[in-house]
């Protein structure tokens, strides 16, 4: 019996993945696997773009808004958790779709990484005391030493990734502790096609623009308030510069700045990232659904 295949859909932030993917959803009959490391958080619906509650009653949607702001979530158990959601979407009769913008979470899901097991709770407290002494950079620096490609792709202030890569590095290479069994689309004999939605920068650096305003104006302060400068999620762009004008540190128009800045950042970051990737398949242009839908076809045997 044929393995129904999953369309995996990427690209930067703002460059349109969850209208798209909605759209093929409801061309194919299929339900959607969010694939954002911050979109996995309760109560983040604004500051990370998570689909709202119209699109998500629209089209059913998986792994979004799942967890407590203040918990740990890694990639091996996202990759763990789109596969049985995979499995559960093709025992309905349905195809599934993977959209958003995490890389390593899209090359956990698809196979392209051996996930580190658990962290040893030494290894979590050592760094942990670590986190307490040093700031951020600090901490991205020596993660630059350990593993530079590692590092490349996360921002210096992003002190949960930062943690959580350390944490991969320490085990692997100072522990000598073996990965672990990966979960993933290979492993579970499931096929899939990726593919980057490739946007002009200038229309890209349009598009954050707008979506900045579109968040303050919906109530971005107030979220990242009720949210806190202590939850994992709060590192998220968006929420720092949020935080940091609540405290009177910047104007309203230095936190709209900053925000924008660090957006675009984090968009370069995400084509590094992509660029990076084994068998993604580049789109751009006008005609994206037309494109999609016969790689679909051709790929995937979608009808």
């Amino acid at each position: 019996m044929n393995v129904p295949g999953v369309l995996v859909l990427s690209g930067a932030t703002a460059s349109g993945k969850t209208e798209l993917a909605i759209e093929l959803a409801r061309r194919f009959g299929a339900e959607i696997v969010g694939a954002d490391s911050r979109q996995i958080y309760r109560g983040m619906t604004i500051g990370t773009a998570a689909p709202t509650a119209a699109q998500r009653a629209a089209v059913p949607h998986h792994l979004i808004e799942i967890v407590d702001p203040r918990e740990r979530y890694s990639a091996a158990r996202f990759s763990r958790e789109a596969v049985e959601r995979i499995r559960a979407i093709h025992g309905r009769g349905r195809r599934a779709i993977v959209a958003g913008g995490t890389g390593f979470y899209i090359r956990a899901l698809t196979g392209g990484v051996s996930l580190a097991a658990p962290a040893e709770a030494d290894i979590r407290r050592r760094l942990s005391r670590e986190a307490q002494m040093h700031e951020p950079a600090f901490l991205h620096a020596w993660l630059s030493i350990r593993h530079p490609a590692r590092a490349a792709v996360i921002a210096s202030e992003d002190r949960y990734r930062v943690l959580r890569a350390l944490e991969i590095v320490l085990m692997n290479q100072e522990n000598g502790r073996p990965d672990s069994p990966p979960v993933s689309l290979p492993s579970a004999g499931i096929p899939s096609v990726k593919l980057f939605i490739d946007v002009d920068e200038a229309l890209l650096g349009e598009r954050i623009g707008l979506r900045v305003d579109s968040m303050l104006a919906a109530g971005l302060l107030e979220e990242a308030e009720r949210v806190g400068p202590e939850a994992v999620a709060a590192s998220a762009v968006g929420y720092p510069q949020a935080l940091a004008h609540l405290r009177g540190w910047s104007t309203r128009k230095e936190l709209r700045a900053t925000f924008v800045r660090a957006t675009r950042r984090y968009a370069k970051r995400q084509r590094t990232w992509f660029r990076t990737e084994p068998h993604v398949v580049w789109l751009s242009g006008q005609d994206l659904l037309a494109q999609i839908d016969t790689l679909a076809k051709e790929k995937l045997g979608w009808a």
